[in-house]
């Protein structure tokens, strides 16, 4: 169902000059990707401009403070309350969106290689068969200017350099996160440094450069967009070749603004939610160790969240000159505009330090926006959408043919298709995450920079009647939260100290996580079509489609007896399929299924 969106009021905002700024002067070069021609006039084919920041929260309230984001995009397009990125951490959330693909299918499960980064996207093959190839493919100049991936650097963005881009000017390591000392590397030339300025404010100037270049090709274009703000400001003094040579070497600090915006919000705070801080520790495995935060420690997670809203500014100011820039050029109303994050962020709920990587609301539940052609404005849909549905989408978009190996599908973008996709769409969301989880901030007394081991699969699961959250730890903890009556995901009904509860969703609990481990089984290994309808290979015969429809009683001695659960063999740093445990292969691929299967249908 749609819904009005109100807009929440502002504690204070500052006007942009984004517009005011003159754009960088495109360079003579030839371009890196094919420049391909159609014969159609480019007004007939829709624009797309993508906006990705880097770590923005939905859940501690970022969009409030960001007033040209609401007047431009939510005022004027259409939330997506429940989007979620699939893993939460940057390099495999960022190819995942780029490719349409989950992580274990990418094999891009971390930031830096072996396991991540640009290295790893280059060895899976994926430099000539990612969005922007199809894209040009579609007839589409593409564009992009900011952070494309971690790990893709000054000593190896030319080797090769990334594929597919008409022009590009790409934010590298080991500068991406040093706000104040940045490096952008424009199509061919070799790497500028930018010391002295603030990194979003030269992102700015780029990115309305590449604007008029786009406009001024004739062609319709893809134009990516991608901040810094509000990650934390990083140094690597170990990096070489690529890679941060020891991760415990990397140097945390706040976010840095630009100086027109340090002053701002004086007064906000974390939004003190239950999950806040807790008295008593919530979670499993390394989280429900964590001590409480001391009163020095939350003063300082309050400065660092103060830190990533004015940091913010400079993206909202961002936002503002695109708009602008657009309507000088008479185009904005045929401009497809999505503002999204690679994932989201905690800061002080369960105990945790700033930084993300866990499978909580604040990690995985993120804003996403769109405004363009047929887009309702001014409204909300809570249709579950994923990162793998960004490639489908924008291909749809320019026209082009969908590929048959997406993991996801694409979002309707007007008001017949998102509601009928509150009929018919998937209800569920894969989370999975490999490797260590890192604490952002200061180290105060009685904490670490990393916790080992923070490998699991997890799943969401989204109706009108339920909202459940269900995972399993590669050390084989289980967890199970009802965010219908725990939003917070305090109470872990699989922890017998926690909970007495015999019942959800009206039958005994048991019978549910048989459908959830169950669901996640599939899911945990799926591919392309069977990643949108995993009940399919439960239920072949198409009697299921939910979770609702799965725990009807007839299927009890199937669930009970026939299954397989979710088991780690071991916990690794990166996707090693033979510590995954048993895999389930859908039929449909002809493969053999180490599994017996029986069907009650």
């Amino acid at each position: 169902m749609m819904v009005a969106l109100k807009l929440l009021p502002l504690a204070t905002f500052t006007l942009s000059l984004a517009d005011n700024i003159a754009p960088l002067e495109p360079v003579n070069q030839l371009p890196i990707g094919p420049q391909l021609q159609i014969s159609h006039p480019a007004a007939t084919r829709p624009n797309i401009i993508f906006v990705l920041t880097d770590d923005q929260d939905l859940h501690m309230q970022s969009l409030n403070y960001m007033h040209h984001v609401q007047r431009h995009l939510i005022d004027q397009g259409t939330s997506f309350s429940r989007h979620f990125c699939t893993t939460a951490l940057c390099c495999p959330s960022r190819v995942t969106l780029w490719t349409g693909k989950a992580a274990h299918n990418t094999n891009v499960t971390n930031v830096n290689p072996p396991y991540g980064g640009y290295p790893k996207f280059l060895s899976q093959g994926f430099n000539n068969n990612y969005l922007p190839i199809w894209l040009q493919e579609a007839g589409y100049n593409t564009y992009y200017t900011g952070k494309l991936f971690n790990a893709h650097s000054v000593n190896n963005y030319n080797s090769p350099h990334a594929a597919g881009w008409t022009s590009s000017d790409f934010l590298l390591d080991p500068f991406t996160y040093w706000y104040m000392n940045s490096t952008y590397q424009r199509n061919r030339d070799p790497p500028v440094s930018y010391e002295g300025r603030h990194s979003v404010e030269v992102l700015t100037e780029k990115a309305l450069g590449l604007l008029d270049e786009a406009v001024e090709s004739g062609n319709p274009f893809f134009l990516g967009v991608a901040p810094v703000a509000p990650h934390a400001n990083i140094w690597a003094p170990g990096f070489v070749d690529g890679n941060h040579t020891d991760i415990r070497d990397v140097i945390f600090g706040v976010p840095v603004p630009e100086e027109k915006h340090s002053k701002l919000f004086n007064d906000a705070k974390v939004p003190r939610t239950e999950n806040f801080n807790p008295n008593q520790p919530s979670g499993a495995s390394w989280i429900r160790k964590l001590p409480k935060q001391s009163q020095e420690n939350v003063e300082y997670n309050d400065h660092f969240y103060r830190q990533r809203l004015r940091a913010l500014q400079s993206v909202d100011d961002l936002v503002d000159g695109l708009v602008k820039r657009l309507e000088r050029h008479g185009i904005l109303e045929n401009t497809y505009i999505i503002y999204t994050t690679d994932n989201g962020y905690h800061i002080g709920q369960h105990r945790l330090q700033p930084a993300k990587q866990c499978s909580f609301e604040e990690d995985i539940n993120i804003p996403m926006i769109i405004r363009g052609p047929g887009v309702p404005k001014n409204a909300v849909t809570d249709i579950v959408t994923t990162h793998t549905d960004f490639a489908p989408t924008l291909l749809k978009i320019a026209g082009a043919p969908l590929r048959d190996d997406f993991d996801g599908l694409a979002i309707p973008l007007t008001s017949y298709g998102l509601e009928q996709a509150t009929k018919s769409r998937h209800e569920h969301v894969t989370v999975e995450h490999w490797g260590f989880a890192s604490n952002e901030g200061t180290l105060f007394e009685g904490w670490q920079r990393l916790y080992w081991n923070n490998t699991y699969k997890a799943l969401r699961v989204i109706s009108s009647s339920y909202d459940l959250h269900y995972q399993v730890w590669c050390n084989n903890d289980h967890e199970l939260y009802d965010l219908k009556t725990d939003p917070g995901q305090m109470r872990n009904l699989l922890d017998q100290e926690e909970t007495t509860s015999t019942k959800l969703l009206g039958v005994p609990l048991e019978r549910v996580v048989a459908r959830l481990d169950s669901l996640l089984f599939v899911l945990k290994s799926c591919k392309a079509g069977t990643c949108t309808r995993p009940w399919e290979a439960l239920h072949p015969a198409g009697s299921v489609e939910t979770l609702k429809e799965a725990l009807s009683p007839r299927f009890d001695v199937f669930y009970a007896e026939k299954r397989q659960n979710i088991v780690f063999d071991r916990c690794e740093m990166g996707f090693i399929l033979d510590a995954e445990g048993p895999q389930f292969v859908d039929k449909h691929e002809r493969a053999v299924v180490d599994i017996n299967w029986h069907h009650f249908e």
